[in-house]
């Protein structure tokens, strides 16, 4: 992407929610589920929509889902927020699928697009905007990570495999490790491009930065905030929704 005047670039979010949430567990798939009175998605939808700098939100929904009366009770707002049935079987071919729908439905190839898990609810808008402004004029994009502040242990793979309790193998030094969070901004078509190259190889690609870093791009690391954790298991939803009420109050 070349590098002219960025202060021309719209920013948009993205909002992946096609997965299933299988490691939580519950009916609905776990973004979609109740979480300190209302579904989890709505949290950060509603921290992009109190962001100055985003123009408008596209959410990728399993095409199964599209129809579902949650979708209908999305708080009303003045900025464009779009249900796509853009989902896919992995979260980067949501994420693909829905840039290629903006794409198609005008938005310019060079406006920032910042990718949000659905499952990190306690997204700030000033988190949103210290990203905004800290990578808008660069060419690589970048996102929010904290440093590890943990000792960071390998266990042996023979314990791994078998199911047994593992043993630490060694420690691996942390200095200059980061725990990749969400938004992740790049580029509109460089973003979809990435992943489509992702795809073609079938890469392990878990996250946006790791398409672009695979073309040879090195994204920034803004740092982010502890608060800004992604629930995953049963363990996380119940923090989660103790800091939430809490936030609430």
């Amino acid at each position: 992407m070349s590098s002219g005047n960025h202060s021309n670039k719209k920013c948009h979010a993205l909002l992946p929610t096609a997965g299933t949430g299988s490691r939580l567990g519950g009916e609905l798939p776990k973004q979609f589920q109740e979480l300190a009175g209302k579904p989890m998605l709505f949290y950060a939808l509603e921290a992009f929509l109190k962001s100055p700098r985003i123009q408008s939100i596209w959410i990728g929904v399993s095409p199964g889902f599209i129809d579902n009366p949650i979708l209908k009770a999305v708080p009303s707002v003045d900025k464009d927020v779009h249900f796509l049935p853009t989902g896919g079987p992995t979260r980067q071919e949501t994420v693909r699928n829905t840039l290629a729908a903006m794409l198609k439905a005008g938005i310019a190839e060079d406006d920032w697009i910042l990718v949000h898990d659905a499952a990190r609810p306690r997204i700030t808008p000033t988190l949103i905007e210290k990203l905004i402004n800290s990578v808008e004029n660069s060419n690589a994009g970048g996102i929010l990570a904290v440093p590890l502040a943990d000792t960071l242990k390998q266990a042996d793979l023979d314990s791994v495999v078998s199911g047994n309790i593992p043993h630490s193998e060694r420690t691996i030094p942390r200095e200059h490790l980061w725990l990749a969070q969400t938004p992740q901004m790049f580029g509109l078509k460089q973003l979809h491009d990435a992943l489509e190259n992702a795809i073609r190889l079938e890469a392990d690609v878990t996250d946006e930065a790791s398409a672009i870093e695979l073309i040879g791009a090195k994204p920034l690391l803004i740092e982010g905030a502890t608060r800004n954790f992604k629930v995953t298991h049963p363990a996380d939803w119940e923090l989660m929704q103790l800091l939430l009420s809490a936030d609430t109050k």
